[in-house]
C-alpha cells in the first residue's frame, strides 16, 4: 500500500536544499540520511517512515543532479569507440561491462556467451560515371555481400520509393544498379523509419529478384546531410541478395534531378568479409531486492554498434541511463523488495541478443515480472506506456504523479515492442514498459559517423536517468504483478 507521509514537493525541496520545506525535522533527518547513502541515525522517538513515493521524488530528483550516466557515456565512447560484433573492440567492451558493474557495487555479474556470425566492412566507393563524374561518398549497408573485386558498373534504374521498385516485375532490372531515393519522415515518435527504412532491409533482397546487380539507397536519415547511414540488411543461409550501400540526402537528391534529364551511369566497390565461427556476449548484474530477490526486473541497453561512429546515442547512452538509474537504487541503504537486473546485450544491430537472451532463462521467465530497454538515444522522455491492465494501479497512478515534474505524462495505449533485445521474452509473456524518447532528432544521426559524444544534451541524459530510477524503485518496491492485470472495459474507464 502506498501511503504519502510526506508531500511530493516537501521531499523535493529536501533533497534539493530547500531548507524551508515545511517538514517534521525528524522526517527531514531521515530522508537526507536515506539519500546521503546512509541509515538514519537513531532517534527517540523513532523517525516518521518514508513513503515509496517520496523515496522515488528524492530518487527523480537526484538523478537530474547526477553526471554518472555522462561519465559512463563519455568512457564508454572514448576509451573503446566503434563496437562491431567480432571486432576487437567488442571484446574490450565486454571486458568493460563486467568492470563496471564491479566497480558501480553490482552482484551476480554474468556473461553469457553466444555464436555470431561476424561481418567486417572493407573497402567501399561508389561514382557517378554518367553524364559527368561526382563521388557518391557511399556506406555499405550493414552486413552487405561484397561486388566483385573491381566492382560493378552498370546504367541505373531509379525510383522515388520502395514502392515503385516493387511495381517492377521479376527480371524487369536486370543488369541494372537500382537506386531508391524515397526519404524518411521526422517524427517524435521515431514512426518514420520504419516505412523508410524499408529499403534498406529488404531493397537488396527484392531488387535482386528483378535481375539487379546492386542497390544504391538514399540515407535512412531526417537530416539533409551528406553523410549516409549504414544498418543491417537481409543476408544469411538462403536469401539471395546483391551488394547495397546507401549515400547521403544531397547525393540522392542529385541523382533524381539528373535522372530527369536523361541515362545514368554507376560505380560501385564494395569489399567485406563474414567469420562464421564468430561469438558475442550478454553481460548483466543485479541491485538484489531485500525481500522478493527472485522477482527480477530486467532492464538494459545494447553494448554493440557499428562502425562508423562512436554508437553514442545508439546506444552508449541507453547503458549509461538504465545503468546510473540501477545504481542510484542501490545506493540506498534498504533495496527495493525486486532485483533490477541490468542487462548490457552484445548484439543488437546485426541481431542474436533477444534469442540469447530468451535461451539463457527460458526457465526463469515467470520470475521476470517486468522489461524494458533504452534504444532511441539520450533527448527527453515525454510519456510512459505500460502493460495493459495496469494503467489504474495504484502503483502507476503513484508514478503518474512522479513523473508529471519530468514533463512525461502516461499514455493509455498500452505498451509494446519493448525494445530488439527483449523481444524474444516478451514474445514470451514478460511484460514490458515503453519510456518513450523525443525521436525527432535521432535519425539525423543514427548509424553514421556523426554518432558521437558532441550530440547528447547532458540535461536530457539526465532527465532519462531521473524517469528510470523513479519508475524502477516504485515498481520494484511493490508487490504489482502485471501479468494478473486484466485490461478495463471501455465502461469501466
Amino acid at each position: 500500500m502506498f501511503r504519502t507521509l510526506l508531500t511530493a514537493a516537501a521531499v523535493s525541496a529536501l533533497l534539493v536544499g530547500g531548507a524551508q520545506a515545511q517538514t517534521a525535522p525528524r522526517a527531514k533527518s531521515g530522508l537526507k540520511a536515506l539519500f546521503a547513502g546512509k541509515p538514519a541515525a537513531p532517534a527517540a522517538p523513532a523517525a516518521v517512515p518514508v513513503s515509496p513515493e517520496a523515496v522515488a521524488v528524492g530518487l527523480r530528483d537526484k538523478a537530474l543532479r547526477d553526471h554518472l550516466a555522462w561519465d559512463i557515456t563519455e568512457d564508454l565512447t572514448t576509451n573503446i569507440g566503434p563496437r562491431l560484433v567480432g571486432s576487437p573492440a567488442m571484446e574490450k567492451a565486454k571486458d568493460w561491462g563486467v568492470a563496471q558493474f564491479k566497480a558501480l557495487g553490482f552482484t551476480n555479474i554474468k556473461v553469457d556467451e553466444f555464436a555470431k556470425v561476424s561481418w567486417t566492412r572493407g573497402e567501399e566507393s561508389a561514382w557517378l560515371m554518367a553524364p559527368y563524374a561526382m563521388n557518391l561518398n557511399p556506406v555499405g549497408l550493414g552486413r552487405t555481400v561484397s561486388t566483385p573485386p573491381e566492382g560493378v558498373e552498370a546504367e541505373v534504374a531509379l525510383f522515388r520509393t520502395y514502392a515503385e521498385m516493387i511495381a517492377a516485375p521479376e527480371g524487369a532490372l536486370k543488369g541494372k544498379i537500382v537506386v531508391i531515393t524515397q526519404p524518411m519522415v521526422r517524427a517524435q515518435d521515431g514512426a518514420g523509419y520504419g516505412v523508410a527504412g524499408i529499403s534498406r532491409r529488404a531493397g537488396p533482397v527484392e531488387a535482386a529478384k528483378r535481375g539487379a546487380v546492386a542497390l544504391l539507397i538514399r540515407s535512412i536519415s531526417t537530416s539533409d546531410s551528406s553523410v549516409p547511414h549504414t544498418g543491417s540488411t537481409a543476408n544469411g543461409e538462403g536469401v539471395v541478395t546483391i551488394p547495397a550501400a546507401a549515400i547521403g540526402v544531397p547525393e540522392a537528391e542529385q541523382l533524381e534531378r539528373l535522372s530527369a534529364k536523361g541515362p545514368l551511369r554507376i560505380k560501385l566497390k564494395l569489399q567485406s568479409s563474414f567469420d562464421p565461427k564468430d561469438v558475442a556476449w550478454n553481460i548483466s548484474g543485479d541491485i538484489q531486492g531485500s525481500e522478493k530477490p527472485d522477482e527480477i526486473i530486467v532492464i538494459g541497453g545494447h553494448l554493440d554498434s557499428w562502425d562508423v561512429g562512436t554508437g553514442a546515442l545508439d546506444d552508449a547512452t541507453g547503458i549509461a541511463i538504465t545503468t546510473a538509474a540501477a545504481k542510484l537504487i542501490g545506493d540506498l541503504p534498504r533495496h527495493p523488495k525486486r532485483t533490477i537486473r541490468v542487462v548490457m546485450w552484445g548484439s543488437e544491430e546485426s541481431g542474436g541478443s533477444s534469442d540469447a537472451y530468451l535461451a539463457a532463462n527460458k526457465d526463469g521467465l515467470s520470475k521476470i515480472v517486468l522489461a524494458g530497454e533504452s534504444d532511441t538515444g539520450a533527448d527527453r522522455i515525454y510519456s510512459l506506456q505500460v502493460p495493459a491492465g495496469s494503467l489504474d494501479h495504484p502503483v502507476i497512478k503513484t508514478a503518474t504523479r512522479v513523473l508529471m515534474p519530468l514533463k512525461i505524462y502516461l499514455d493509455r495505449a498500452p505498451a509494446a515492442g519493448g525494445g530488439a533485445d527483449i523481444s524474444g521474452i516478451e514474445g514470451a509473456g514478460v511484460p514490458v514498459i515503453n519510456l518513450n524518447q523525443d525521436a525527432s532528432r535521432y535519425f539525423d544521426y543514427h548509424h553514421t559517423a556523426d554518432d558521437t559524444l558532441n550530440k547528447v544534451d547532458p540535461v536530457q541524459l539526465a532527465q532519462n536517468v531521473a524517469a528510470w530510477a523513479s519508475f524502477l524503485y516504485l515498481v520494484a518496491d511493490s508487490d504489482i504483478d502485471f501479468r494478473a492485470l486484466k485490461p478495463a472495459t471501455p465502461a469501466a474507464r
